[in-house]
């Protein structure tokens, strides 16, 4: 029997990770391991492991590693104390192969124990590029790192060649968060309202900002012009969902709990699950911020995305999202136009560069293929031919 482990440090994450979690477990001839970390341990972000035990998914380890600041420092002491658990962990529990996903601190310095236990690593998503933070560097190491890669587009299967990977062993199968979508069963908007405790009578926005860690000192900024602009329409409802825990997060937190906390038509959570996340997706006017899940998730359900920044800046998008920089006048322009009727019957008719919704399977067959016929070895060599 081979043995998987499946890593998880955030909600978001976790959330595009669990259909190929609970298809890994459908095998028979692998023993799957979950092991969480990070933010899904921490009471300040919403403990959210605990929606991962609610999914009926059991979890092999929790480890501790977060520390309780958000500065540049901080970020590196919890990297070292992912590493040094990791390297015991892995000592203990000697995974064939470990999954994961993404471009945060706390993947790379797991990803680096494994390296050196010599776990073959499979990764999704690499090949993308966020040009505004520091992911852009995580998520290429973490490439370099890794055996398989699954990539959301053909364009970014391309780019994890680019760097070296040989294409036998890079798959493009599309993004999990529309396969979510696909397959999720929604609340209806009576349903959602009564579960968050809020009035969805008016349209509302959804929002969503992270911290921008390649501008120093600019998020703080950046968000205030978020705010201000919101402030200006009173006809509109707002719910924002907090930053993560990155550098500088904890500041975008504190200024959401002060808006709220000022405003009737505003409420905010540390984590609504992909259950709610989604519904509220579904219902909004537009979503506002620079999350990912703007860029990725919202066009399947036609509607439209203010991307505000350089954080996504470089990622494939579809027409149902409005770029713009992060000043007061330019998101108010951005919220007007996304609520005009002909660009709302624009966004009705967007098509998703993402993916058609069946990446878990593919995911997992490939993982069979290698892992059950031996044909994995770290042995890499460097692919210098031409894309294919």
């Amino acid at each position: 029997m081979k043995k998987i482990c499946v890593l998880t440090a955030t909600r978001a994450e976790y959330g595009l990770l669990k259909l190929v979690i609970k298809k890994l477990f459908d095998v028979m001839a692998f023993d799957v391991r979950v092991v969480v970390t990070g933010a899904h341990l921490s009471p300040e972000f919403g403990l959210t492991y605990q929606e991962i035990e609610q999914d009926g998914i059991s979890i092999d380890k929790k480890i501790e590693m977060l520390v309780s600041a958000d500065t540049p420092t901080a970020v590196s002491k919890s990297m070292g104390l992912a590493l040094i658990s990791f390297a015991d962990y892995f000592e203990s529990l000697r995974p064939d192969l470990l999954v994961v996903l993404g471009d945060r601190y706390e993947t790379l310095a797991v990803c680096i124990a494994a390296m050196n236990h010599r776990i073959p690593i499979a990764h999704l998503y690499g090949g993308e590029t966020t040009e505004g933070a520091i992911d852009e560097s995580i998520r290429h190491a973490i490439t370099k790192l890794s055996y398989l890669h699954f990539t959301s587009t053909d364009a970014y299967r391309k780019r994890v060649i680019q760097l070296g990977e040989h294409p036998d062993r890079v798959f493009h199968v599309g993004a999990t968060g529309i396969e979510n979508i696909l397959n999720q069963t929604l609340m209806e908007k009576g349903e959602l309202e009564a579960s968050i405790h809020f009035s969805l009578e008016k349209p509302y926005a959804l929002i969503t900002f992270h911290p921008v860690t390649l501008e120093e000192d600019s998020s703080q900024v950046q968000f205030r012009s978020i705010l201000d602009a919101c402030q200006h329409y009173s006809g509109l409802n707002f719910i924002f969902t907090k930053a993560n825990a990155d550098a500088n997060g904890r500041v975008i937190n504190k200024m959401i709990d002060d808006f709220v906390e000022n405003h009737d038509n505003a409420v905010a959570f540390t984590s609504l699950g992909v259950t709610r996340y989604l519904s509220a997706l579904k219902y909004c006017a537009f979503v506002m911020g620079n999350s990912s899940s703007g860029i990725i998730e919202a066009p399947s359900f036609g509607i439209p995305t203010i991307n505000i920044g350089d954080r996504q800046r470089g990622r494939i998008q579809s027409d149902s999202v409005i770029n713009c920089v992060p000043s007061f006048e330019a998101i108010r322009r951005a919220i007007d136009f996304s609520l005009t009727n002909d660009f709302r019957e624009r966004t009705k008719a967007t098509t998703n560069p993402y993916g058609d919704g069946n990446a878990s399977s593919l995911i997992v067959d490939v993982i069979k293929d290698f892992l059950l016929n031996e044909r994995i070895s770290l042995k890499k060599i460097f692919y210098d031919g031409e894309l294919i």
